[in-house]
């Protein structure tokens, strides 16, 4: 063998090494599957997320660990790989070891003379729950405008009846040729039909308290554990983007608020901070709590690119404001951080400027 030739073999050896090396480092799943259904070989991200060995992977059929709403469309995009169709932007569901439901967005090609499939896939659960949670509070919006447009409507309907009554009653009564009997009878009509108009009004006001009630439910919430509830449903991006969150509850650790909306809070604002970290920065994000006078703040601050508050003023807590051009920016978050919290009596204010991140506080009234 010529001295290049060996130069050669530990050239291409030392690139294959390298190679095997960004398979199994890499955060992304990184998988190859047979035209048989299984996979061949897997990187630790896809045993990582969906808590099984790679033993137990491999032993199984890949529709055997998708969840079982989606195993007919992604036997079908299989079979058009197969087919020598690649398949891009590819969305679906797998179910883990313990039950929870994943996201996955994925690109794969099919490799004919190898009958094989090498694919990659991104997790996007987080994106998939904070997507669905804006469409249930959008659809939640649109139920109570016109929930309320209907009560409306009925109001006005009701309310007519017993108001042209009294004013018929009004109309009647000539004053200047009325003898007692006559006013008695007046007063009493009168009288019962404001009574019927007040018993109307009574009736819708115990509706809308009823309502207010029902959708403001507020308990006591410890603040470590909704904190740790959310950390955990987006714990892939706070790993892939190398987030560190320092806490600190030692203030006061628990609130009397809606334990959803918390939640909610939580998420956007973490989420936020991580999607608008400045180029080239690790984000940062601190989350503490602080007894104020009368009121409960948490405060929760990052290392992002900020607002430019002299420009944006009032507008950042508008629905479908955006102040960036990121791909991912609608303009809702923040509106219904700012709704969950005004509707039970809270304030949030933002502290920021332009790359020298942004600090929520939020202020909770005491119970």
């Amino acid at each position: 063998m010529t001295k290049n030739r060996e130069t050669d073999l530990v050239h291409n050896y030392d690139v294959f090494q390298n190679f095997e090396h960004f398979f199994d480092v890499s955060q992304d799943l990184f998988c190859i599957v047979g035209y048989d259904g299984y996979f061949k070989k897997i990187n630790n991200a896809v045993s990582d997320l969906l808590e099984y060995t790679t033993e137990e992977l491999l032993a199984e059929p890949v529709n055997h660990f998708v969840y079982s709403n989606d195993k007919e469309k992604t036997s079908l995009a299989r079979k058009n790989l197969r087919n020598q169709v690649p398949l891009f932007s590819f969305e679906n569901r797998y179910e883990t070891k313990s039950g929870k439901i994943v996201w996955l967005l994925w690109t794969s090609v099919p490799v004919e003379d190898k009958k094989l499939i090498y694919a990659v896939a991104k997790n996007i659960t987080d994106k998939k729950e904070l997507e669905q949670e804006r469409k249930n509070h959008l659809k939640r919006l649109t139920e109570i405008n016109n929930e309320f447009k209907q009560l409306s409507y009925s109001t006005a309907h009701d309310l007519r009846s017993p108001v042209n009554n009294m004013l018929s009653v009004f109309e009647l009564l000539e004053t200047e040729n009325i003898d007692k009997e006559e006013i008695a009878e007046f007063i009493t009509i009168l009288k019962s039909t404001t009574h019927t108009l007040k018993e109307n009004l009574d009736e819708y006001i115990r509706v809308l308290n009823y309502k207010n009630q029902s959708d403001n439910q507020l308990e006591e919430i410890d603040l470590n554990n909704s904190l740790n509830e959310v950390l955990t449903s987006i714990n892939a991006l706070i790993h892939n983007s190398k987030t560190t969150i320092n806490v600190d509850f030692s203030a006061i650790d628990k609130v009397h608020f809606n334990k959803s909306y918390l939640k909610s809070i939580f998420l956007n604002l973490i989420t936020n901070a991580i999607k608008y970290v400045k180029p080239n920065t690790v984000p940062s994000i601190s989350i503490k709590s602080k007894k104020q006078n009368n009121t409960i703040q948490l405060i929760i601050s990052d290392n992002g690119i900020g607002f430019d508050l002299d420009k944006v003023k009032d507008k950042v807590f508008r629905l479908f404001q955006k102040f960036n051009t990121h791909a991912d920016s609608n303009g809702i978050g923040l509106y219904l951080v700012h709704n969950h919290i005004t509707t039970l009596g809270g304030q949030i204010t933002l502290d920021s400027e332009v790359n020298k991140g942004s600090k929520f506080t939020i202020s909770f009234p005491l119970k």
